[in-house]
């Protein structure tokens, strides 16, 4: 603590980061800042440059307050000890669990599986009749020697992101424009009517 707050702490403090701090890290973090830590900063995403400090005496506390506080989303050990990492990577229950390489890595993209389109902590996705393995789930593991993730479309040769609105196919009665003022003109109750219509057909055949 002594030795790896100050220097942390002033790299951090370089960045502009703001740290919320518990009384053992408090007094080996830079003034301005930092602040002290209140309980509601551990269940917290900042969603900027800021982050809660915790000291815990082993590894066994740090799986126990993650587990506890985390999102279950990604989480990562800094370490060379190996039954350390061991412990930890087996311990923390999280969708991806990292050993010396960037948070930033999880992604779908970066993982091989195309397009991300959602995120998920859940620990099982099945629905209807399950079989076995509608009972699976992964957990993504990854070691790394201090890797941390480029930023995409930065420097020379790399691609960057085009921004270009997409048009949906499908517009019409049933899938309106919303993207448009609509116009009533009678149209709506038309449409009501039809599926009240439609609604009543269907009881008639049920029966």
């Amino acid at each position: 603590v002594e030795t790896l707050l100050p220097v942390i702490g002033a790299a951090l403090a370089a960045a502009k980061v703001k740290l919320h701090a518990d009384e053992s890290s408090l007094p080996y973090l830079p003034a301005a800042t930092t602040v002290p830590a209140q309980e509601a900063d551990f269940v917290t995403e900042y969603l900027g440059l800021e982050m809660a400090v915790k000291v815990v005496p082993n590894v066994v506390a740090a799986i126990e307050h993650i587990n506890t506080h985390g999102s279950h989303h990604t989480d990562c050990i800094v370490t060379e000890d190996g039954e350390a990492t061991e412990q930890f990577m087996a311990g923390v229950s999280s969708a991806g669990v990292f050993h010396n390489a960037s948070t930033r890595f999880a992604d779908g993209y970066r993982f091989g599986f195309g397009a991300e389109v959602g995120v998920s902590t859940n620990r099982i996705h099945a629905r209807g009749p399950v079989g076995l393995e509608g009972l699976l789930t992964y957990k993504y593991r990854l070691h790394g020697h201090g890797q941390c993730v480029g930023e995409y479309g930065s420097g020379s040769g790399k691609r960057a992101y085009t921004h270009r609105p997409i048009k949906l196919a499908g517009h019409g009665p049933r899938a309106p424009d919303l993207s448009r003022p609509q116009s009533n003109g009678g149209k709506s109750a038309g449409l009501v009517d039809g599926a009240i219509r439609r609604a009543k057909e269907d009881k008639g055949l049920q029966a």
